[in-house]
């Protein structure tokens, strides 16, 4: 292979001009052996541009994330895919940890990507020498060897850190070479606080994290151990940052190596006190650590923290993150009376200079309001943004604290009413005030001495900073409301100033942030209290318009979600404005779609499926307006080109639905147009969204049944979908779907002349059922479509199984596809599915010309459908049993709920009191009550009192009109009896007397509803 060649090519793919020619080059030499070593040779090579190598570390890093794994050629396919040859992978593996450890960073990120891949699908198979490399690097005393070593042995643990335990022997079993190295490693550079030595302890807390995070080894990780390492990070979260740090603007030290040191041991400790440390909160395998790390660590870290979190209080500089990790594992410590005991005398000054001054609004706050609003919003209510973790850190420790520790809610509401009363305190201590009762709101709402002084508390301190100088105070204001929206007003002007104070902030504020604050707020008081809803009914049009205005201009999810309320809580009022607001809707959707940021911006897509959403929930609303629907029709058109053609698969789902919406009550010309466009995206991406095209179809199917069978393309589509989801493998809930839907078009044209499509239907679903089916689900659902045929036309069922072979079984299918009914009737669930099946065996029992197989199944057939009939008196039984008791929380409101615990217990004390409790319960039968209970008919399980999900695709046998079971099956088995009485007899035969009992009572329960029918009439 000529490196000249690819180092040209590479050269060209960095020029415009030249790209196309240089990437159809690369793509012609990439599968010729040697390629990718060469490639590697490149990228190490001094003597390349800079610029190539890097271009040459991307193309080898796609190449081996899409070539590297050994593939098997596709169905039907006899070339097998390419993949790079053994030789190829070989020289890589061999000399890939020495470019890692020996390329510059740009192009060692890619190669440590190439590496995981590697070790993703080689390891330990075909790689179990990466581990005596790593080994030998690390063990070297040539420093200069370990970071890159380091950087490789990060990927490895990666690959295993989400794998379950008995999945991680492997890896357990290298880092019984590898732990004791990087712990003596780190131990010996500690004292060390060079960049060169920082950066090595940030990899190896790196790697012990990935190690412990989601499973802890114990077998590798013995208590002694665990106390070394425990003392590496209480040492490095106890030391200081070099003064120099301090030198750096404030915005660029959290990514300081001194700072991500920290912020990596605290994770780690953090990480260890929630899931492993934490007696009562976990799993057994654990218990004897939990005691042990409450018992031997928590306090000594706790201790280092509370110092780490007065240095910040005497505003010493501490990484945003830092802190939000602090205060992470300060609310784990307030479950356990040890680490409370410890923390109790600190309580207050934390609450009050800690937590407090993070609920504040601040400098930073003040500018990027004044800077970008927008941007502003989009921080706030963006929970994961750095600058906002310590607040909602600090928001999360108040609460528990506050919840579970008495002394803590009334010394804290004290500290924010002095703040409240005092008209001269700095403006920012009393949004730091107001936040922290917002925040506190669930709990005050539950203990009646809070609860009462709300309303007070509301209209003397609220309402005034609602027309407050500062736009950050009306905002905070917006939001108090919006947290005490759930709140039992006693006066009715109290709560109508509160909605007419937030109406105005929405319409008339020109601080948009205050304009989002208020939208929030007037819906969940909207939601919460009827009176609101009144008060807000005259005003809807212009609020509904200036929510519309507020989410086109700041994009903001949340907002979305709002608009959609609102329209379920105004649902007819909304109807005068419904197309101009879905246009609205449309053109944001549209101006996001289009705008260059949506690429790379994950808020856009979530703010365009939130405008998806509200444009869905109108639909839904305007059900029964027709003509507005049908105005709407060509907006959501519109929508649904524009994704379909650019495509946006991520929003298939959405609009799919919207479809869905227009096809309910009748399907205009341009929806069944719609149909094609369909199939032709079913082509591509047929399988990831045929059960979210299943509600679609069902409407064409069910909606407008006499066009569906006007055109005989419309039901060659529907068909060849569905063969298409059956014949290839699919996945099993797909293929339930498609049978579904064959089903639904069989009952719906009953009589309407679909005789040819039989054949075709019944072959598609049989033919799946010959290839091997997993679930029962499945294999219920393809025999369904035949039942379905049979009560169709039992005739050309039958005739269509006698003519039908398959390879693998050269006999006629016909005592195949009855012995296997037979086999399963127990496995028809729900109403629809046995109401099918009774309807089916009635059919059967009843056929004039009889298959041979019938004779062998005889006796089963009725007492399948006593069975049957049974489960469905249970499922009446129980869901008139299972419907929820509305008023059952009626009243909770009113008394106190209280969640505190003493200083000397632990909150899991009460967990394990609750479970003992528990426990001492019976929980079920012995085995001598089971046995007992075997011939109960009582003794159902309830997982077949549920209907299926597909139950909801109705069929005509579902309606109020439509086939009566009872009835159905009576009549069939009373003309049995009458002519051909040797065949009623084998039919009944083996029934016992409890069977033939229940036969008399499905008689009788057919007489009346026979006799209530003809009243009716």
């Amino acid at each position: 292979m000529d490196p000249n060649r690819i180092i040209q090519a590479l050269k060209g793919t960095i020029d415009p001009n030249l790209r196309i020619a240089a990437e159809n080059e690369l793509n012609q030499s990439y599968k010729i052996i040697n390629f990718a070593p060469t490639l590697l040779q490149i990228i190490m090579s001094e003597q390349v541009e800079f610029p190539v190598r890097q271009a040459a570390a991307i193309y080898l890093k796609n190449m081996v994330s899409q070539y590297w794994q050994d593939r098997e050629p596709c169905l039907g396919e006899v070339v097998f895919p390419f993949n790079v040859h053994e030789n190829d992978r070989q020289q890589i593996r061999e000399h890939i940890v020495e470019s890692i450890i020996r390329s510059p960073e740009s192009i060692r990120a890619q190669l440590t990507m190439c590496l995981r891949a590697i070790i993703k699908h080689d390891f330990p198979g075909r790689w179990t020498a990466i581990v005596d490399k790593l080994s030998m690097y690390l063990q070297s005393q040539n420093g200069g060897s370990w970071y890159g070593s380091l950087l490789a042995l990060y990927q490895l643990v990666k690959t295993y850190e989400y794998r379950k335990a008995e999945e991680r022997e492997p890896l357990l079993a290298a880092m019984q070479i590898f732990l004791p190295r990087i712990q003596q490693l780190i131990s010996q550079l500690l004292a060390d606080a060079t960049i060169f030595s920082v950066l090595i302890q940030k990899q190896i807390l790196k790697i012990f994290y990935a190690l412990v995070q989601y499973s802890l080894p114990l077998q590798l990780i013995n208590n002694t151990l665990m106390t070394q390492w425990m003392e590496i990070l209480r040492a490095i979260i106890d030391r200081d940052v070099p003064a120099e740090t301090l030198e750096v603007d404030e915005d660029d030290r959290p990514e300081l190596a001194w700072w991500k040191c920290k912020k990596w041991a605290l994770r780690i400790i953090t990480r260890l006190f929630e899931r492993y440390g934490s007696p009562g909160n976990v799993t057994k395998e654990y218990y004897e650590f939990a005691d042990f790390f409450l018992k031997t660590y928590a306090m000594g870290i706790q201790q280092v923290l509370l110092k780490l979190m007065d240095q910040h209080r005497q505003q010493q500089y501490v990484t945003p993150r830092v802190l939000q990790q602090c205060l992470n594992y300060l609310n784990q410590g307030l479950s356990h009376s040890l680490t409370w005991k410890q923390m109790k005398p600190h309580m207050q000054t934390i609450c009050q200079e800690v937590i407090f001054p993070l609920m504040c609004y601040k400098d930073e706050d003040e500018k990027l309001w004044q800077e970008d609003p927008y941007e502003y919003i989009r921080m706030k209510f963006n929970l994961y943004d750095d600058q906002a973790l310590p607040a909602t850190a600090a928001q999360g420790v108040l609460y528990k604290a506050a919840r579970k520790r008495k002394e803590v809610l009334p010394q804290m509401m004290e500290f924010c009413h002095q703040i409240l009363m005092d008209p001269s305190r700095d403006p920012r201590k009393k949004d730091g005030a107001l936040h922290c009762i917002g925040a506190l709101a669930d709990l005050l709402l539950k203990k009646r001495m809070y609860r009462e002084q709300m309303e007070l508390m509301l209209q003397n301190y609220v309402f005034p900073l609602l027309n407050s100088p500062m736009g950050y105070l009306r905002a905070r204001s917006c939001w108090v409301l919006h947290c005490f929206s759930p709140l039992r007003f006693h006066d009715e002007l109290v709560l109508r100033n509160a909605v007419e104070l937030v109406r105005q902030n929405l319409i008339d504020d020109k601080e948009m942030p205050v304009k989002v604050e208020a939208a929030m707020a007037l819906q969940t008081l909207v939601s919460n209290q009827e009176q609101a809803k009144l008060y807000i009914r005259p005003h809807i049009r212009p609020v509904m318009q200036e929510l519309l205005h507020v989410v086109k201009e700041t994009e903001n999810d949340d907002l979305t979600n709002v608009i959609q309320k609102m329209i379920c809580e105004y649902n007819q009022e909304v109807a005068a404005i419904a197309v101009d607001m879905t246009q609205n809707l449309a053109e944001i959707f549209i101006r996001v779609l289009q705008s260059e940021e949506y690429e790379e911006n994950e808020d856009k897509t979530v703010m365009a499926l939130g405008i998806l959403s509200t444009i869905d929930t109108i639909l839904t609303v305007m059900e029964d307006h027709k003509e507005i629907t049908q105005q709407l029709e060509g907006i959501c058109l519109q929508v649904i080109g524009l994704v379909l053609q650019k495509p946006i698969i991520e929003f298939y789902e959405e609009i799919l639905s919207l479809a869905f919406g227009l096809t309910c009550q009748t399907i205009s010309p341009q929806m069944w147009q719609l149909l094609g466009v369909l199939y032709e995206v079913f082509q591509h991406d047929c399988f990831d969204y045929f059960t979210d095209m299943m509600p679609l179809l069902h409407n064409y199917v069910t909606v407008d049944t006499d066009m569906l069978l006007s055109n005989p393309k419309h039901l060659e589509i529907i068909y060849s979908m569905c063969k298409k989801v059956l014949t290839i493998d699919a996945g099993e809930d797909a293929e339930c779907h498609a049978a579904k839907l064959l089903e639904v078009i069989i009952l719906q044209c009953k009589g309407r002349g679909i005789d040819q499509c039989i054949p075709l239907f019944v072959e598609a679903v049989l033919e799946r059922l010959m290839r091997g089916v997993k679930s029962s689900e499945l294999r219920t659902m393809c025999l369904q479509v035949a039942i379905a045929a049979l009560y169709y036309n039992p005739a050309l069922l039958i005739h269509t199984l006698e003519n039908m072979h398959f390879q693998h079984s050269p006999q006629p299918i016909t005592a195949h596809f009855i012995n296997q009914w037979m086999n399963d009737t127990e496995f028809f669930l729900g109403l629809h599915d046995r109401k099918m099946c009774i309807i089916g065996l009635s059919v059967l029992m009843e056929l004039p010309i009889r298959p041979a197989v019938l004779d062998g199944v005889s006796a089963q057939i009725v007492p399948s459908i006593l069975l049957l009939f049974l489960a469905l008196k249970h499922l009446n039984a129980s869901r008139l049993v299972n419907k929820p008791n509305l008023l059952a929380n009626a009243g909770a409101l009113d008394e106190d709920q209280n969640e505190e615990i003493p200083s000397d217990e632990d909150e899991v004390t009460e967990n394990r009191n609750a479970m003992q409790q528990q426990s001492s319960i019976p929980t079920g039968p012995t085995a001598e009550e089971e046995e007992e209970e075997d011939d109960d008919e009582d003794n159902w399980d309830n997982d077949c009192f549920e209907g299926t999900p597909l139950e909801e695709y109705s069929t005509p046998l579902d309606y109020d009109n439509g086939e009566d079971e009872y009835q159905f099956f009576a009549s069939a088995l009373l003309r049995v009896q009458s002519t051909d009485a040797a065949w009623y007899q084998c039919l009944i035969a083996s029934l016992s007397d409890d069977q033939k009992k229940q036969l008399q009572e499905i008689y009788s329960i057919s007489q009346q509803k026979r006799s209530t029918a003809a009243k009716c009439q």
